[in-house]
């Protein structure tokens, strides 16, 4: 059962965002409900973000926006670089210019 997201200007979005290792992504959880990954593979010292998505319900509210911060700003704590396959992640860090030293 898929739980009813917030409007868009709720404050109640309680995102939560990990790095999940074994799947090989960034995950942004809304509770117990996955609302948003963003793959990767790695080939050291460079991850490639290879695809952004949103679940459709939850799409409006910014979680793309903030996995993709999450995930910059975790391969910036690990001293990798990124390598943007995915358009939302290139898109992202052309519109935000202090991740562009990260590109691989």
């Amino acid at each position: 059962m898929t739980s009813s997201p917030p409007a868009p200007d709720d404050d109640a979005l309680q995102l939560a965002v990990h790095r999940s290792d074994a799947a090989s992504r960034y995950e942004g959880w809304v509770g117990d409900e996955l609302v948003g990954v963003a793959d990767y593979t790695l080939s050291e010292p460079v991850l490639s973000i290879n695809h952004t998505g949103t679940d459709p319900a939850w799409r409006g509210r910014g979680i793309a926006g903030r996995l993709t911060r999450f995930a910059l700003d975790d391969i910036r704590a690990s001293g990798r670089k990124v390598r943007p396959v995915c358009p939302y992640t290139e898109s992202f860090i052309d519109e935000h210019p202090d991740y562009r030293d990260l590109l691989a």
